[in-house]
């Protein structure tokens, strides 16, 4: 709603029933066994501890000594205990929580299903019952337990779940929280009899947990997606928030119509955006039996791939761009995906190509030409394996080398990564909980670099920990400390904790980031554990800055996170990591009101949750397919990609190198950044930037080529024969900024390719100007 809108009647009546009704808050998880109970009662204790009226009901332990600890001080109002098939059921005494009447009441098993004869026939209707009479609740699920989501799971894993609960579910939540845990956690606590003896055979299988966690992943971030949605529509901002993306599909009736929205399905599901598909019709034209036809079979394609579909109606044909821009804009759409023009030079300039007027008329709005491979090379739309992905046969005898590179990964340290979407989320809290946890059970750990920032619960957590005291080092006269990593290697503990992977050393210190530090840790065969939050990664920055305005400086390259053996993600709701903000629990009580004011605004805070929870979901996802498991949700790619990046030595060039790396990664695709410039001799402020860029593709693992290649037009047939050459089946390539008149009279490196490049795809990246939306 607009800030000064009047609310109607309904709305008022609304509002103030909301006001007597109690709050129902959801930690969801994958998998029984992650510890979502146990972070249910933590959150009870820390509301008791802030004076609110706290109980706990049909609350099941499982008897595991680390959520057991957690219902000390806490109240507890005895269920009804009943039996079904053999095991004991609870069930909550709806008279005795209503007299009792706490603030709070925090019960497991959401989906759980009453007695014969009980109140209510399922607990959900329990908690309603008690939300109406002004009580807040705090519950668990797992994934499976939601009806639409339990029958896909089912298919994959082969799990299935007792009972559930209705997909809406989660629209009656006010705050849902994920519980995040790695398949090898789980793995780990069934071996050590922490998860007891009941669990489905089929969890024991490393791929069926990773499917698991990556649907909740994704569910949840689905779920941010729409209260970011919210909150942009009621603070008036305009255009995509730039946390996903949502592709749209021109697909007019014709032969190519199935093979665009094909593609924009793979391009949809492999970067985990909507898909949207639009067909604009001439108004009083009647569309030919051939054009009915492909209605008919565009219609069927747009329900089987889950895709919204709308058809409209059109002036005429030169107001095509308008429309689709326009269409675009209204809909948030992050990319336009649509075919190349089949007309030649001097049609375009007598009739005008659609291709030019949308890229002219598009701000903030990617725009994807769609090669015509069709006739060259059939209908390639099927997903189909990679003949190169294919493992040797068992006999295979191991050469030299790929022995070596067996006995270094035994050797290797273990590294895992705890990840959040921003300072305060508990990364810190939880990498010392875990380190306590293994030092406990014989594990010699120790702390290497530990920032608690002050926080007093994070000081807390550190028990017994060994600390390893940093080295002083002297830069500009002033004695610094860094991570002492020669003392960590002396020493030689079994596993280290090092916090704030994204750190930049002090000059002078052996290595210039403590990434590379722990690389060194971990090639000594230390194991590592540390904390980084999502904004640092380093493919990340430029859609970090376009969602908080913030440039963030330090990063790390993805492959630290890729090379990672475990990575979680510690998630909490932006409205629980603004008010440990207010309570002073993540800076000092003077940086508070303009870290609220700025970078922890509310906004923010709702799109980096949902960049985080969707890039831990894409790297579950990888992980998946090097497991050669075929449950991987996105799927494989079609073919093989070649991706080929056009950079100059403009400030856009870093985000073009950005961007075609995670186009490449998703891809599984070779990818090349390339530079050419035209006769005359480099500046240089120019070779530093050329070499800047060198560092960040070669930082990100691409190939960066650079040549002279003449005059301008010798420079377009240039680039396009060193595309042809490693076989590019996509180009990335900038908007131009010539205006208008200007491309009149000489034509530009996009024209050039618009005509002479059909046989290759074109993303044409928008330049972001977050004062306009997508329409110019």
């Amino acid at each position: 709603m607009a800030p000064y809108k009047r609310k109607t009647p309904e709305e008022i009546l609304d509002s103030i029933y909301r006001l007597h009704r109690g709050r129902l808050k959801i930690l969801i998880g994958p998998v029984s066994g992650s510890g979502k109970t146990y972070h249910m009662l933590q959150e009870g204790r820390l509301l008791q501890k802030q004076g609110i009226d706290v109980v706990y009901s049909a609350v099941s332990t499982m008897q595991r000594a680390e959520t057991v600890q957690q219902l000390e001080a806490l109240d507890r109002v005895p269920s009804i205990h009943w039996w079904k098939d053999g095991q004991e059921q609870k069930d909550l005494p709806l008279d005795v929580l209503v007299e009792r009447n706490p603030e709070v009441l925090l019960v497991d098993g959401l989906a759980h299903r009453n007695r014969e004869g009980a109140f209510f026939p399922t607990r959900l209707e329990d908690i309603r019952y008690l939300m109406d009479k002004g009580i807040s609740v705090i519950t668990t699920i797992n994934v499976y337990e939601l009806a639409g989501v339990g029958e896909e799971i089912f298919r994959l894993t082969g799990i299935k779940a007792d009972e559930t609960v209705p997909m809406n579910t989660l629209e009656l939540a006010d705050e849902i929280r994920l519980i995040d845990v790695s398949p090898e956690t789980i793995l780990k606590r069934m071996e050590d009899g922490i998860l007891g003896d009941k669990a489905h055979p089929a969890l024991s299988r490393r791929g069926n947990l990773g499917v698991l966690r990556e649907v909740a992943l994704r569910l949840v971030a689905e779920g941010v997606n729409d209260s970011l949605e919210k909150h942009r529509e009621e603070q008036g901002l305009i255009g995509p928030s730039g946390a996903t993306e949502r592709i749209l599909v021109s697909a007019q009736y014709h032969w190519n119509g199935s093979l665009h929205i094909r593609r924009g399905q793979q391009i949809a599901k492999r970067l985990g955006g909507d898909l949207l598909v639009v067909s604009f019709v001439l108004d009083g034209r009647k569309l030919s039996k051939e054009q009915q036809a492909f209605r008919q079979s565009i219609s069927k394609l747009v329900k089987r791939v889950d895709a919204r579909f709308e058809e409209l109606p059109l002036p005429g044909v030169r107001a095509l761009p308008s429309a689709l821009v326009r269409y675009a804009t209204e809909n948030n759409v992050t990319r336009i995906v649509m075919g190349h023009s089949q007309k030649s030079r001097w049609q375009e300039k007598w009739q005008g190509s659609i291709a030019n007027r949308v890229l002219r008329k598009t701000r903030n709005i990617d725009v994807f030409l769609m090669a015509d491979r069709a006739r060259e090379e059939g209908e390639r739309i099927l997903p189909v394996k990679s003949a190169t992905s294919k493992k040797p046969p068992g006999f295979h005898r191991l050469t030299t080398q790929e022995i070596q590179n067996r006995v270094d990964s035994i050797r290797h340290g273990t590294f895992k990564v705890y990840i959040g979407a921003a300072p305060g989320v508990g990364k810190t809290y939880k990498m010392l909980q875990e380190g306590n946890l293994l030092l406990g059970r014989g594990i010699d750990v120790v702390i290497g670099l530990l920032e608690t920032h002050g926080r007093k619960e994070t000081l807390e957590q550190i028990g017994v920990l060994p600390l390893i005291p940093r080295a002083k080092v002297g830069y500009q006269g002033v004695q610094l400390e860094e991570m002492d990593t020669d003392a960590i290697l002396a020493r030689h503990p079994e596993l280290v904790l090092v916090d704030e992977l994204a750190h930049t050393n002090i000059p002078g210190v052996a290595t210039r980031k403590r990434y590379e530090d722990i690389i060194r840790l971990l090639e000594n065969g230390i194991s590592v554990i540390t904390t980084v939050n999502v904004q640092h990664l380093e493919s990340l920055n430029d859609a970090v800055a376009q969602l908080t305005g913030v440039r963030v400086r330090e990063t790390v390259p993805d492959y630290i996170l890729k090379m990672a053996n475990e990575v979680e993600l510690i998630d909490i709701t932006p409205q629980m990591l603004q008010e440990r903000m207010k309570e002073g629990k993540i800076y000092a009580a003077e940086k508070i009101s303009q870290a609220l004011e700025s970078f922890f605004k509310i906004g923010n805070l709702i799109a980096l949750r949902e960049l985080a929870l969707r890039e831990i979901a894409d790297d579950v996802d990888e992980r998946l397919e090097a497991w050669e498991r075929d449950a991987a949700l996105r799927g494989p790619w079609s073919r093989q990609e070649v991706i080929f990046v056009c950079v100059d030595l403009e400030p856009r060039a870093e985000r073009l190198i950005r961007r075609g790396f995670r186009i490449a990664h998703r891809l599984k695709a070779e990818w090349f950044v390339h530079y050419a410039h035209c006769t005359g001799e480099l500046s240089l402020e120019q070779r530093k930037q050329l070499d800047t860029l060198r560092q960040l593709t070669e930082r990100l693992g691409g190939t960066m080529e650079t040549a002279e290649a003449g005059s301008g037009k010798l420079l377009h047939r240039h680039l396009l024969a060193r595309m042809n050459e490693v076989r590019a089946t996509q180009l990335i390539i900038g908007q131009s900024r010539k205006p208008l008149w200007r491309t009149l009279f000489k034509e530009t490196f996009i024209h050039y390719l618009l005509r002479h490049a059909r046989h290759i795809d074109m993303l044409i990246l928008a330049d972001y100007d977050p004062h306009v939306a997508g329409q110019a």
